[in-house]
C-alpha cells in the first residue's frame, strides 16, 4: 500500500469513531466503538465555565459550551490536548433558576460545520474547523416563539438542506446554508429534547416534545403527521424518545413516568404505560430489548434501573447509583455518570446490575450525559471542569 493510501486510511480509522451529533451516530445514545477496556486514564483536564452542554467529537476536535463572566463560550479543544482550537464568546444571562444555570444544548457538527442554539434562541452556524461564523441570528426574537420556563435545551439537527430546533410548539426549521427560515410552529412553549429523526413505514419524520406533547412532524413542511398528549408538572418533557421498530419510548420525571407508543398509524396508541422508569431529563439507552436508565428526580430517591422495553417490566433497579446520566458502547457495556462523579463502567444485563469499574473522576454537580468517542471518554461538572480519560 502506497504511504499516501496508508495516511488516508489511519486518518479515516481514527475517527471512524466520531461521535458529531447529540446522542451519537445513530441519535440513540450508543457509540459504534468497542471498549478497549474496563479501567480509564486521564488525559488531560480543563475548565470550560457553568453549565450542562454535553460533547461533540469531530475530525480531531471536541466541542462543548459553557457559561462564564456574563458570557456563554462555544469551545473548540484539540481531542488529544484538550488545547483550545477556537472559541466564541457572546453576551448571555446565567440562567440559574433552581440550579447553577449556564448552557444547555450541545453543539452539532456536519460536513464541516458547527451548529449552536443557545437557551435564548441564539442560533450559529460556524466553520468548524476555524470557527469563522458563517451566518447568526437569534430564532426566538424572530419567530417570538415563547422560552421555555429553562431556556432552550435541544441541540440542533441537520435534515437534509434543512436545520431543525425545537423552538416553537413543533419547531422551527432554516436553511442550513443560510439561517433563512423555511417554517415555523404555534409560539406556545417547546419542550427540552433534541428533535429525533425516526423513518416509520417508510416515511421520514422528527419527533419532538412541547411542555404537553409529543409529536412527529414532516421534516420538509412542518405538518404535525400525529400527536400525543403528555402533559408534566413544569413543562418539562426533556429525555429523548427512543424508537424500536414502530414503537415509541418516552419518559418523563416528577413522578409522570413513561409510555411506549404504536405510532404505525396518524393516531398513536399506547401499548403500555407506567411510572417504572421516570427519565427527569437523562436519556435511557435500549440494549436487545432493554432500557437502562436514571429513575426518579435529582433531588430525591433515585435509581439506575432496567426495564423491559415490551411490556414495562422492571428487571432490576440499583439504588446505589442514584441519579445519573448514561451511554453505551458498542459491545453492551454501560458507561454511567453518577451525579456526584464516579464514573462506572458495567455490562448491560437484565439479570442483574454488573459493574465492572467504578472511579472517582468529578467533583461537584455532575448531570451531563458522557461521550465516548474514539477510544476517550469526555465528562464534565456544573462548574465546568472537564476531563479527557482514555479507556484501556
Amino acid at each position: 500500500m502506497k504511504p499516501l493510501l496508508l495516511l488516508i486510511v489511519a486518518a479515516a480509522s481514527a475517527h471512524a469513531a466520531d461521535w458529531a451529533v447529540w446522542r451519537g451516530p445513530n441519535h440513540d445514545g450508543i457509540s459504534t466503538e468497542k471498549l478497549a477496556g474496563t479501567s480509564v486514564k486521564k488525559v488531560w483536564g480543563t475548565q470550560i465555565g457553568i453549565g450542562f452542554s454535553s460533547f461533540t467529537v469531530a475530525a480531531g476536535h471536541v466541542y462543548t459550551t459553557g457559561h462564564a463572566d456574563g458570557k456563554d463560550t462555544v469551545f473548540c479543544l484539540d481531542v488529544e490536548t484538550g488545547k483550545t482550537v477556537w472559541k466564541h464568546d457572546y453576551a448571555a444571562d446565567l440562567g440559574d433558576k433552581y440550579y447553577e444555570g449556564g448552557t444547555s444544548a450541545t453543539p452539532t457538527i456536519e460536513d464541516g460545520k458547527a451548529y449552536h442554539l443557545s437557551r435564548w434562541g441564539d442560533l450559529i452556524c460556524f466553520d468548524a474547523a476555524t470557527g469563522k461564523i458563517v451566518w447568526q441570528k437569534n430564532i426566538q426574537k424572530e419567530t417570538e416563539a415563547d422560552i421555555p420556563d429553562w431556556g432552550y435545551a435541544g441541540s440542533p439537527l441537520v435534515s437534509g438542506n434543512l436545520l431543525i430546533v425545537n423552538v416553537g410548539k413543533a419547531g422551527t426549521a432554516v436553511e442550513k446554508a443560510t439561517g433563512k427560515t423555511v417554517w415555523t410552529s404555534d409560539k406556545a412553549s417547546s419542550g427540552y429534547c433534541t428533535p429525533y429523526p425516526i423513518t416509520v413505514n417508510g416515511k421520514a419524520q422528527v419527533v419532538l416534545s412541547s411542555g404537553r406533547a409529543y409529536k412527529g412532524v414532516d421534516p420538509t413542511s412542518g405538518a404535525v403527521l400525529w400527536e400525543h398528549t403528555w402533559s408534566t408538572s413544569y413543562g418539562v418533557n426533556a429525555a429523548d424518545p427512543i424508537l424500536s421498530g414502530t414503537q415509541l419510548f418516552i419518559s418523563t420525571g416528577y413522578n409522570k413516568g413513561c409510555a411506549v407508543l404504536d405510532i404505525s398509524s396518524g393516531s398513536p396508541k399506547e401499548v403500555w404505560r407506567s411510572r417504572v422508569m421516570k427519565n427527569q431529563f437523562n436519556s435511557s439507552v435500549l440494549i436487545e430489548g432493554h432500557l437502562y436508565g436514571s429513575d426518579g428526580d435529582e433531588s430525591k430517591a433515585a435509581s439506575l434501573k432496567c426495564i423491559d422495553f415490551a411490556t414495562g417490566t422492571e428487571k432490576w433497579s440499583e439504588g446505589g447509583v442514584g441519579f445519573c446520566s448514561l451511554t453505551a458502547a458498542a459491545d453492551g457495556r454501560l458507561i454511567i455518570m453518577t451525579a456526584k462523579g464516579e464514573l462506572i463502567i458495567a455490562k448491560a444485563s437484565p439479570a442483574k446490575f454488573e459493574p465492572l469499574s467504578r472511579t472517582p473522576v468529578l467533583t461537584g454537580r455532575c448531570w451531563t450525559a458522557p461521550v465516548f468517542a474514539n477510544g476517550h471518554i469526555f465528562l464534565r461538572n456544573a462548574t465546568g471542569d472537564m476531563v479527557c480519560l482514555a479507556v484501556q
